[in-house]
């Protein structure tokens, strides 16, 4: 059996949030945006997914790490700039808009995923007598 199709569906949803995060901020990226002055946070985002996806145990906590300091530095730049917010609601460039879009369903998907991969990883089975 593959180790794609041995994930929980926690994890799944890590690896997928993972990648639309990327994908969100390559788009970004490609309208012009001046957030992301490289693409290394897609690079990091591509990597930590494979990572999680064929790796070992622990790059589940990697898999809710990375999306999670991604998401405070975009909270404390939205709030020190506002030029995150002003890219989540300006129509004007839907090239940006879209990607803005995708970066935040994917970040939000990518940590809820984790944390549940997480939880799920620490389930106590009972063993029956």
């Amino acid at each position: 059996m593959s180790r794609l199709t041995e994930l929980s569906g926690w994890t799944k949803l890590n690896v997928i949030g993972l990648v639309v995060t990327a994908a969100g901020m390559l788009v970004q990226i490609s309208g012009g945006s001046d957030l992301y002055p490289s693409v290394t946070g897609p690079i990091v985002l591509l990597a930590t997914a494979v990572l999680v996806a064929l790796g070992p145990r622990w790059a589940r906590w990697l898999g809710l790490g990375v999306p999670l300091v991604l998401g405070i530095g975009a909270m404390v730049a939205a709030i020190m700039t506002g030029e995150f917010i002003e890219q989540l609601t300006d129509a004007s460039n839907a090239v940006i808009l879209l990607g803005s879009w995708l970066h935040v369903i994917g970040l939000a998907a990518a940590i809820g995923g984790g944390v549940g991969a997480l939880m799920d990883s620490r389930r106590v089975v009972p063993i029956e007598h």
